[in-house]
């Protein structure tokens, strides 16, 4: 669940209550709740390293040899010590238009910026927000609402009815930052409440453990694989050799049955007929959207979470004929063109120059879901259409 308003989005903890958040605001306040998947809430603890880049991260206190992005967590979410997150951003000034770039440093009792440069002494720091009793949001429109200088935009809004003013907006030159920035404050203001909700999940308020932290995959990493039904009983391809053989047989099997189900009706109508269903079956798909610029396709992935395979097939807006498959992968959002090739007078679809082909983008929606082939992995959730 999502919380929006004129100050940005910002994700509801599974610990918080939906009815306190409303009492919060405030009364001449436009918001709203969103209630969407977010696959990226808890990823930091299952791939640290895309959230906490070397660059940003340093100790108070000396460390002896490398820190794992996995320790890096544990440190976060100790009470005895902190690991410093540290670089420019550039802030917003007070009842101005303008925005300066400073060095801010983020440390347990707050967020600081250096009044001389990149010095990190206590006598040239100035406090800027604490995140106790502050909401930290994640602005969706910055660059055009606020003039900030890049669209990677949050800011710190009293979790108490507060007006414009009492906004404290930054926006970092990337998302890799911001993203670091805000999962830092997240872990930071929460602490292991966030462990539990992320190993505990529906439990609201319960007692919190300092427990050491597992790897967990979700059950949706585990729930498409590779299978072999050729003999008496099915079983799992384990082979990643085998599997990638299976997976081009059976790209070519729907090629073969894509052709006859076009040519079962014996007449060049009914299968020119045949072929435009095959080509617009994939409207009704809550993963394709009709018309949807690149970055409105980027904003909406983002929105539902920079999580390696999540995905949405679109329109091509430079080449009316073709399509888009969209998808996140290593923290950044790639775009793949889906082209038509004709084959004895057949259309099908292909992300590889012809090597695969289908039907239909449902087929090869479904093959991707299974096969990584050609692109960075596979497909694994889905952006739908509509955010519920």
């Amino acid at each position: 669940m999502s919380s929006f308003n004129s100050s940005g989005e910002r994700t509801i903890e599974d610990h918080e209550l939906v009815i306190e958040v409303l009492s919060n605001w405030g009364m001449e306040e436009e918001n709203k709740l969103y209630f969407r998947k977010n696959y990226a809430k808890y990823e930091f603890f299952k791939n640290p390293m895309y959230f906490f880049p070397e660059h940003m991260v340093s100790f108070a206190t000396e460390t002896n040899g490398e820190i794992s992005p996995t320790q890096i967590l544990q440190i976060f979410l100790s009470s005895s010590t902190y690991p410093e997150i540290h670089g420019f951003l550039h802030a917003k000034e007070q009842g101005k238009k303008s925005w300066k770039k400073i060095y801010f440093l983020l440390r347990r009792s707050g967020l600081y910026f250096s009044t001389k440069g990149t010095s990190k002494e206590p006598r040239h720091l100035q406090f800027f927000s604490e995140f106790g009793n502050s909401d930290i949001y994640v602005s969706l429109a910055g660059k055009k609402k606020h003039g900030a200088p890049t669209n990677y935009g949050f800011c710190f809004k009293p979790n108490k009815a507060g007006g414009p003013r009492d906004l404290k907006m930054l926006c970092a030159e990337e998302e890799q930052s911001r993203t670091c920035w805000v999962t830092a404050i997240r872990l930071l203001k929460y602490g292991m409440q966030l462990y539990q909700n992320y190993m505990h999940p529906y439990q609201g308020r319960s007692g919190c453990s300092s427990q050491s932290i597992s790897p967990m995959r979700s059950i949706s990493e585990n729930s498409l694989v590779a299978m072999d039904f050729s003999g008496q009983k099915s079983r799992v391809i384990e082979n990643p050799t085998e599997a990638l053989s299976v997976a081009v047989e059976e790209g070519l099997a729907w090629r073969k049955k894509g052709c006859l189900r076009l040519g079962t009706h014996g007449s060049p109508t009914a299968s020119s007929q045949s072929c435009a269903t095959n080509m617009a079956i994939h409207r009704s798909q809550p993963w394709f959207h009709h018309k949807i610029s690149r970055e409105e396709a980027q904003r909406l992935i983002i929105q539902q979470g920079l999580v390696d395979g999540v995905f949405l097939v679109r329109d091509s807006q430079s080449n009316p004929k073709t399509f888009v498959l969209s998808m996140s992968h290593g923290q950044k959002i790639k775009h793949f063109q889906i082209i038509p090739v004709e084959d004895d007078g057949e259309m099908f679809h292909t992300l590889d120059d012809g090597h695969t082909r289908f039907t239909d983008l449902i087929q090869l929606v479904e093959f991707y879901q299974l096969n990584k082939g050609v692109l960075p992995c596979k497909l694994k959730h889905y952006c739908a259409r509509i955010a519920l």
